[in-house]
């Protein structure tokens, strides 16, 4: 990734107000079914990022209870992906987060998210469970990543308060 271009890219983010307009083009990279993203997309709160004016990068964050988040959806649009986007994202829900005295927050992916997986990690996400054949129950057609059959859903705990 190309660190400069990062620095240099400025986002601006704005909340998902009710009456605007979902945008599933962006949540559906990220979440293969409509009708499991209209389950979650009003129970939460859904950050829109913005370049230019340009809508490039999608974050939902979902209550779990009083003390944890669970980031259900983040997705960039594919011609600014690898630009640092998701990893910004990732760090302003942290931000959020600590700043209302969340203690956890959460995120799921696939087995097959390779790239994910990394990202995540890096930002201070741990494994902390296997929902095991997660996608396989919960999705009617099947998921494949650059040739891995994604089945199981990968948890991940970042620890941002101790009680």
């Amino acid at each position: 990734m190309n660190r400069e271009m990062d620095k240099e890219l400025k986002l601006e983010l704005k909340v998902l107000e009710k009456g605007m307009s979902i945008p599933y083009d962006l949540l559906l990279l990220a979440d293969p079914a409509q009708a499991v993203i209209d389950e979650y997309i009003n129970k939460g709160k859904t950050f829109l990022a913005y370049h230019s004016g340009e809508l490039v990068g999608v974050v939902v964050l979902l209550p779990l209870g009083e003390e944890q988040l669970e980031i259900k959806n983040i997705a960039v649009q594919p011609d600014w992906q690898g630009k640092g986007i998701g990893r910004r994202l990732l760090q302003a829900v942290i931000i959020e987060a600590k700043r209302t005295h969340v203690k956890e927050l959460w995120i799921g992916t696939g087995n097959s998210s390779i790239g994910q997986l990394y990202l995540y990690q890096s930002v201070g996400f741990e494994l902390a469970e296997v929902k095991w054949n997660f996608f396989i129950e919960n999705y009617e057609e099947p998921i494949w990543e650059k040739g891995i059959h994604c089945k199981h859903m990968l948890m991940l705990r970042q620890t941002l308060h101790r009680s």
